[in-house]
């Protein structure tokens, strides 16, 4: 068995992960690997496995904040095409989890299948999208998924069918170690009444989004038949700074950061929302985000 340094030159030591988030904060990785196929990521797994070196996986980083020491262990992002390919037959659409949401999204609204398009301007990858069943108020892209494929923690490849999948809000039932690829069954319709109800839903969510930021998704979930951003907004903290991030203007369910912002800041100012939303709305917010 060979150790995880002796991998090869897709894994490196202390790499810096800011760059590969969104916010652009945070420390380096102790391990970062950029496995090219499934070979290298299934001795990736197993080296990890024997070495008890934990493994998180980093797609585009639009829904994680990497704090300021950084993390221990191996984050692993996905590249090469075996991972981000995307095959289109008849109303199915397999596609690898690497692959960017929107690339999957306007391959599917040129092939005339509909469903997706609810999707758009979420960010990320499709594995990351259906394991934490990505959505909004026109739907969620878990009721689109047959099955998908993973890799265990052992290195070990199962395909998940529907029976075996649940999704709820903001979340799945896949908790193996990565989501290899998926496959979405989608329905038949005109593609240019695809694309109207895309652009509809793509100019609602540009004017009221700080798009043009460096920002993340949105922050908190939404309280059960409450909006996060709403209950923000009424506690007056639209625009409120802590070092050099803020609540957007736009939006109170996100945060915006400027150069020189440090993860400490982002949490301070998370803090400072739960407190004020708590004490005006008798409200505890929960983070979408993932800290790590």
């Amino acid at each position: 068995m060979r150790s995880i340094d002796a991998l090869g030159d897709f894994v490196r030591r202390d790499e810096p992960l800011a760059p590969q988030t969104w916010l652009r904060t945070g420390g380096p990785a102790q391990y970062f690997a950029e496995p090219r196929n499934r070979k290298e990521l299934q001795a990736l797994a197993k080296a990890c496995a024997e070495e008890s070196i934990p493994i998180r996986i980093l797609g585009s980083g639009s829904n994680v904040l990497v704090r300021d020491e950084g993390v221990s262990g191996a984050v692993v992002r996905l590249t090469g095409p075996e991972f981000s390919g995307i095959e289109i037959s008849g109303e199915t659409v397999r596609s690898g989890s690497a692959a960017l949401l929107s690339q999957a999204l306007v391959k599917s609204v040129e092939a005339g299948l509909a469903g997706l398009e609810a999707l758009v301007g979420i960010p990320g990858t499709v594995g990351g999208a259906v394991r934490g069943n990505a959505g909004g108020r026109s739907g969620e892209i878990g009721q689109f998924v047959r099955s998908v494929t993973v890799l265990t923690a052992a290195g070990e490849e199962f395909v998940r069918r529907e029976d075996e999948l649940t999704f709820s809000y903001r979340s799945s039932s896949i908790s193996d170690l990565v989501i290899l690829d998926v496959e979405l069954g989608l329905t038949r319709d005109d593609p240019d009444e695809i694309a109207r109800r895309m652009r509809k839903l793509w100019i609602m969510k540009k004017s009221t989004q700080p798009l043009s930021f460096q920002s993340t998704g949105c922050i908190f979930r939404n309280p059960r038949g409450l909006s996060a951003g709403a209950l923000i907004e009424q506690a007056g903290l639209k625009g409120t700074r802590v070092g050099q991030c803020e609540v957007s203007d736009r939006h109170g369910n996100f945060i915006v950061t400027y150069e020189g912002a440090t993860t400490a800041d982002v949490l301070r100012l998370i803090d400072l929302i739960r407190a004020k939303v708590s004490e005006r709305h008798g409200v505890d917010l929960e983070l979408e985000i993932q800290v790590w």
